[in-house]
């Protein structure tokens, strides 16, 4: 399974370790491929180095788990561009599950789940996709 997990998912992995998008974010790891793009890992960083966050985790421990997903994912060149989602800043996310050939896209923000299926790939929440998981 090749996988996309949007910067909300991914924050909210890291920040509640017991949730569902942590569960989401796991088992997509675990059955396949995180895809990553250099424009979605610089938006992901940029949000980790909010000062807001350092009274959840400390900053050494949030660029620890972007490091980690880096590594383990599968960076994508993205050569498309979507101008689809009713918020421009989430195309990047339909542009990198289109370039790298991705199953689903897994997403909180209902600008993008709204645009469920898009192409070849599913959008889902990570409830949904832990429902989809627990089906097959």
């Amino acid at each position: 399974m090749r996988a996309v997990i949007d910067t909300g998912v991914a924050v909210s992995a890291l920040l509640l370790p017991h949730s569902i998008p942590r569960q989401a974010f796991d088992l997509a790891l675990a059955r396949g491929k995180l895809l990553a793009s250099e424009e979605t890992i610089t938006e992901l960083d940029d949000v980790l180095r909010r000062a807001k966050f350092d009274k959840y985790v400390p900053p050494a421990l949030r660029l620890e788990f972007l490091a980690a997903l880096v590594r383990a994912a599968e960076i994508i060149e993205v050569n498309r561009q979507f101008i689809v989602c009713r918020d421009p800043r989430d195309d990047k996310f339909l542009a990198l599950a289109v370039c790298g050939r991705s199953d689903v896209l897994i997403s909180g923000d209902k600008d993008l789940l709204v645009l469920h299926p898009f192409q070849d790939f599913s959008i889902l929440s990570p409830a949904d996709f832990m429902q989809q998981a627990a089906s097959e």
